[in-house]
């Protein structure tokens, strides 16, 4: 999401932009899931890669780190000649490898740990946010084949040729130093592109209260830690948005319950209602997240946040003001009934939230400190050339 919204705000703004992304890699991670067509901007072009090697082609990368069945695709459009390279996702479609190609600006925004961690998340095998790495146990037990060549410098060295990690969070920034990645560095939040602007608060909602949980439906997100909660909360309704190979699961755990609710994947002009009337976004993610987005969706409705304390989500919340963070059960249940119990305090708390977004999340102040970054690694490339090179 944050590579679309990024690349059609860019192409909005006169840039020329192209997209490189594997169907390959695609088709192995989303098990038969339908590619939805994006409603791109004119000023987009974009390179679906695919071999006659089917899932082979993203294995082979998985397994050496190099692009190899695609690295003639890839050096053919970037020889094109760019002013900035941007890489996201990047481990099925190229490896540590396709960082060395290229000439331009390089950025390489941290969404998820793939640098540091095998599986990308930093969630362990026992279903806890990893404090001790245990990569090869980890990685057989995530069913996948082990990266032998994470035990050499290969990640250090590629990362050698980028001039900039852009991190979602300062928590996602210090984790990536603690675990040794070497590389300059700096914050970048996410934003969110509202197509309504609500200049005013949402009118009171009258309907039963609910509390909202937005997200894929993985281990990692926490989703199942809610529903024996709301199976005996009667107080408000869970609404649960999003697909994942935990949904059959979820259904289970939450059959015959009256007040847990599926509503599967919904675009964003579905959610923004049910965002503002939710007493509170909850996000009981289960892992290190770097900077959800979901958050920043949340404060553009003014929409609170209870959300547990881990990864980037309490330093979040306290910068904003926008939300309470919990530790276990029982400090949730108490934060639910402090929204619910006082309606003024929760309106407050996403206002805050709202004010936040408005100051920090717009793609307006994205750009701006995107563009910053862009300029002073500029500067910084040109003084060196000037250095070692002719004046």
């Amino acid at each position: 999401m944050y590579v679309y919204q990024l690349s059609n705000e860019l192409a909005a703004r006169g840039h020329h932009v192209e997209i490189i992304h594997c169907i390959d890699s695609y088709r192995v991670v989303a098990r038969g899931e339908t590619l939805r067509a994006a409603n791109d901007h004119p000023n987009i072009i974009v390179h679906r890669l695919e071999s006659g090697w089917g899932a082979l082609s993203p294995l082979v990368t998985h397994q050496t780190g190099y692009p190899l069945f695609k690295t003639k695709a890839i050096q053919k459009i970037l020889a094109c000649g760019f002013d900035v390279i941007h890489y996201h996702n990047i481990s099925l479609v190229g490896g540590p490898k396709v960082l060395e190609m290229g000439d331009a600006v390089k950025l390489y925004t941290t969404h998820e740990y793939w640098l540091v961690c095998p599986t990308n998340v930093l969630f362990r095998y026992d279903g806890v946010a990893c404090e001790e790495k245990k990569c090869l146990r980890c990685t057989l037990a995530y069913h996948r084949p082990p990266q032998w060549w994470r035990y050499t410098p290969m990640v250090q060295d590629a990362v050698k040729h980028l001039d900039m990690l852009l991190h979602p969070s300062q928590f996602c920034m210090e984790k990536h130093r603690a675990m040794g990645v070497r590389a300059p560095a700096t914050v970048l939040p996410y934003f969110h592109t509202t197509p309504e602007k609500f200049s005013e608060p949402p009118p009171r909602h009258n309907g039963a209260p609910y509390f909202i949980f937005v997200g894929r439906l993985e281990l990692l997100k926490g989703a199942h830690t809610l529903i024996p909660l709301f199976r005996n909360y009667p107080r408000a309704r869970l609404v649960i948005v999003g697909e994942g190979s935990q949904l059959p699961h979820l259904k289970e755990l939450a059959a015959g319950s009256r007040n847990i609710e599926f509503r599967g994947w919904l675009e964003h002009s579905q959610l923004s209602s049910l965002y503002r009337n939710a007493t509170a976004l909850l996000v009981p993610s289960l892992c290190y997240e770097s900077g959800p987005l979901v958050i920043v969706e949340a404060y553009c409705n003014r929409t609170p946040i209870i959300g547990r304390s881990l990864g980037s989500i309490p330093q979040l919340l306290q910068e904003t003001g926008g939300g309470i963070t919990y530790t276990n059960d029982a400090s949730l249940r108490a934060a639910m009934d402090e929204l619910l119990d006082n309606p003024t305090q929760r309106d407050e708390m996403g206002e805050r939230g709202y004010e936040a977004s408005q100051r920090l999340f717009t793609p307006d102040a994205h750009l701006a400190r995107y563009f910053e970054i862009i300029e002073t690694v500029m500067e910084k490339k040109t003084k060196t050339l000037r250095v070692f090179g002719n004046p």
